[in-house]
Parts: structure tokens; sequence; C-alpha cells
């Protein structure tokens, strides 16, 4: 006969017992039965599972107070790629917690390529418009002979270049009427291939509106003086035709060297967010169409940077103008990156690299604030 040993045998019970008492727990503290409507009621202070959401999702989404605004670009159907790169970073850094809408506008239709392609990145309404008529052509004071013999004279960047030309008068003083843009208080330009180096922690636009701020820029360079020889003689006979449409307290000082010409200094435009009452004003319209009689847009190569420039100089006091310094900021050429303590802990730029803020027209805006 086999006998099995007692100290087994005890053993055996002891794993037995601890077996029955581990299930008896169980469902004691994990009810199993399908549960009652009083136990699905929420909890006061329960922590919620963190859950991703889904793109469809992120649409669906209603934001809560959103200023009349929407982000605005002129493109080509070629820029689809650099454009969908911009829209990638304005999403990831500040318009996933908004969905405030895109408009794109271009000079022919846009494919159904390019359409499809934003849309697939936008988190929010995107809207399609074409630019025509007498915003995309010759007005009919401008002589084309003599226009096309100055192109191709000329010697600077985009000097040979028509529709450059169309383009800077376009974004100087038609953008902003265009039928898509008529229920905007304000608008944020926005281009193909750019960088957005920082999270934003807040919105600019309610920013804007809050503060009571009508121009906002990040960066401030020279202009090349040979695109705009007679930009700033035009804008002196205006302001001798118009003495009563400039405000004492103005900023002419800033764009004035000591000689009392123009210095180059202006807001680059590709990056710009304003108040669209300022652009549809008389007194900007009207300065606006003193410049495009005089026929500079074509003959020389004005850009849409210094005209706003100039005009937010004349018009505006320095209280309605903010330098968006805590955006960190790349186009094609030039960058910025902040260098407050406060606000490089969200960005992924090297303050060393990008040297916007050094520039001689941020340094003499900055001397301006402080005055």
């Amino acid at each position: 006969m086999f006998f099995i040993p007692r100290r087994f045998v005890l053993l055996t019970q002891i794993v037995v017992l601890m077996v029955v008492f581990t299930v008896s727990v169980n469902f004691l503290f994990y009810d199993r039965s399908p549960p009652s409507a009083a136990t699905t009621a929420p909890l006061k202070n329960a922590e919620k599972a963190e859950v991703v959401p889904k793109i469809e999702d992120i649409k669906a989404v209603k934001p809560k107070e959103l200023e009349k605004a929407a982000f605005v670009a002129l493109v080509r159907n070629t820029d689809l790629f650099g454009m969908r790169k911009t829209i990638r970073e304005i999403e990831d850094r500040f318009n996933r917690d908004y969905h405030y809408p895109y408009i794109f506008l271009n000079d022919v239709p846009f494919t159904e390529e390019f359409k499809a392609g934003v849309r697939e990145l936008a988190s929010s309404e995107v809207q399609f418009g074409l630019v025509e008529g007498d915003a995309w052509s010759y007005p009919d004071w401008i002589d084309q002979e003599e226009a096309r013999r100055r192109r191709n004279t000329a010697d600077y960047m985009h000097a040979k270049s028509e529709s450059y030309r169309f383009m800077c008068r376009f974004q100087s003083g038609f953008v902003f009427r265009h039928h898509l843009l008529k229920d905007l208080e304000y608008y944020w330009r926005i281009e193909p291939d750019v960088n957005y180096f920082c999270d934003f922690q807040y919105d600019p636009f309610k920013f804007m509106k809050e503060n009571n701020k009508i121009y906002g820029f990040i960066m401030a360079p020279e202009e090349y003086m040979a695109t705009v020889p007679t930009l700033w003689n035009t804008t002196v006979k205006f302001m001798e035709q118009n003495p009563s449409m400039v405000p004492q307290r103005n900023l002419l000082n800033y764009v004035k060297n000591s000689e009392g010409t123009y210095n180059g200094c202006h807001f680059w435009s590709n990056f710009e967010i304003v108040k669209l009452d300022f652009y549809r004003s008389k007194e900007y319209m009207d300065y606006f169409n003193f410049l495009d009689k005089s026929g500079g847009f074509f003959y020389e190569r004005w850009g849409d940077a210094p005209v706003h420039t100039i005009a937010v100089a004349m018009f505006l006091e320095k209280s309605q103008v903010h330098y968006f310094s805590d955006v960190g900021y790349y186009h094609p050429a030039m960058g910025y990156c902040p260098e407050n303590s406060d606000v490089k802990s969200k960005c992924i730029c090297d303050p060393k690299k990008y040297r916007g803020s050094s520039h001689k027209c941020i340094r003499d805006w900055k001397a301006l604030e402080q005055s």
C-alpha cells in the first residue's frame, strides 16, 4: 500500500484554501451582474480614461466663443504639399484646439487634388475662392508696354515676374474685399512651407480683440530699396493732400531715417494677423487707391509688406500694434525663435540659430515700445 506523507497532505490543503479565498474575494469586489441605472451614473471627481480622438470626431466638435476669423492663403495648385506642411504645423501647434476655418484663394480654379489634399489635414471648414477681374489684372491707366520694358530691365528678386506684381497688388488692396472674407473680423495670413516652432498658449484672435490690437506681426526685415524707389515720395504726396487723415500720434518715425525718407523697415506680411476693418477703412482704401493710380505696383515692384507697414505707421498708434514675440516662426530665408524662458519650453527651435529678433527694424520696434 502507498502512503502519502502527512506534510504533503497539509500543504495541499493550504493551497486549496488559498484558491477558494481568492475566488471569493473576486466575486465580492467585482460583481459580474449587469449594472443598474444607479451604478452607471457618473461619479464625481472620477478619473476618465484618456481617449485618442479620431479626426472625424475632432471635426465634429463645435468650439465655443471663436472670433469671426480665419486663416487665409493666396496659393497655386502647385503649392499643395507646401500648404499641407503649413496646415499640419498650424493644426499641431494651435488649431486642433480651436478649429478656425481656412480660406484658400487662387487666380485659377483649384484642382480636386488640391482641395482633397488640404481638407484631409484641416480640422475645420475649408473654402476655396477664385481671384479674377480687376483684382488680378492691369488697371486701365497702366501702360503695359512700359511696364514690360521696366520689368525686363530691372535687376532684383522677382524683377521679371508679372504674376508677382499682380500678387503684391492683390494682397495690398483686394484680398480683404474678396466675398469669402466679407463676414470676417480678423484674418491670419498663411503661406506654404512655413514652420511654427511653439505651442500656442492662447488664441491670438481673441488676444487681438480683448486688447484692442489692430495689426500683429513677428518679423520686420528691411526692404530691397530698388523695388520701391518712389513709394515714399508718393506717400508724402498723399499725406500732403490728406493731412486730416494722419493722426498726430502716429508711428511714422518708425519707418523714417534721419533724413526723413523711408528706411526700408517693414512688417513681413507672410505672417500677419489683422483686424480687417483697418484695411476696409476709408483711410486705408484712399491710400491704396492713391498708390495704385501712381502705377508703382507695375512700373516698379512695390510689395504689400511695405505698403501695409507704411499704412500702419500713418494711421495707427503704438498701442494698436502687437509684436508676437512669443511665436516661433520660419518662412524660407528667415526665422525667429523666442528667447523668453517661459516660452522656450514650448518650442522646438534654437534661439541661437534663428535670429529674427536681432534685425535692426525689430530693435527699433522694441525701442519704440519702451518709449
